[in-house]
């Protein structure tokens, strides 16, 4: 099997979210949101091994969040979450990966079937992307008031882990500094890639707001 690694972006502030400590660091089901997150990865057998990019005022509450999981020293992130991903990607070519997947460190539960699909296409696919089709009626509004119905077909909801050849994705985020992509299935379109689809998972949810976390609450409670 070919070398994987995986990157837990994790150095976002969360403003959306508020309160004292950064999304990721809140604790679910008595352990943190990133724990979760670093564990999926850490414990999955195709995995070789975990980088997570942070800020650097936050490596206590990453020490603590991570102990005794096997990831490697963390990378300091930048600003944007973009900036994060190419400096984590810079630190891993020490490690000279084959492929790598990126995951949002705010996404607690990553499925490890999700996990297989993505690396066993990448035998054959430079970017793979797990996602989900929409399902609710997609409206374009402007001033609180509803413009237009959009037709939802062929529109899908992008989750992570995504994952690439890793020359490819550093080389394609080397040459988009300096545009703002919205992730990192945009920056590798951006260079030319052609990502494919998986099927994501319902339970892959992201902590943005208190609701979300209190969503996965629920269930972790249910599992």
């Amino acid at each position: 099997m070919s070398s994987v690694y995986a990157l837990v972006v994790a150095a976002g502030r969360g403003s959306r979210f508020g309160g004292p400590l950064p999304k990721q660091y809140l604790p679910l089901g008595g352990i943190s949101v990133l724990r979760h997150a670093v564990a999926a990865f850490a414990s999955h057998p195709g995995i070789a091994n975990v980088a997570v990019a942070i800020r650097p005022e936050d490596r206590s509450l990453f020490d603590k969040a991570v102990a005794g999981l096997r990831v490697v020293s963390p990378v300091a992130g930048g600003a944007a979450r973009q900036t994060s991903v190419r400096l984590g990607l810079e630190a891993l070519t020490a490690y000279r990966p084959q492929h790598v997947l990126i995951h949002d460190g705010a996404r607690p539960f990553p499925d490890r079937r999700v996990i297989d699909r993505v690396i066993e296409r990448l035998e054959e696919a430079v970017a793979v992307i797990p996602c989900l089709p929409l399902s609710d009626t997609i409206k374009r509004a402007e001033a609180g008031k509803i413009r237009e119905t959009l037709d939802r077909s062929g529109l899908w909801r992008a989750q992570t882990p995504q994952g690439f050849h890793f020359d490819s994705i550093l080389a394609a985020h080397r040459a988009a500094i300096g545009h703002e992509l919205t992730d990192d299935a945009a920056v590798a379109e951006a260079a030319g890639m052609v990502p494919v689809i998986v099927a994501g998972s319902d339970d892959n949810l992201k902590v943005t707001t208190p609701e979300d976390l209190a969503a996965a609450e629920r269930l972790l409670a249910g599992r």
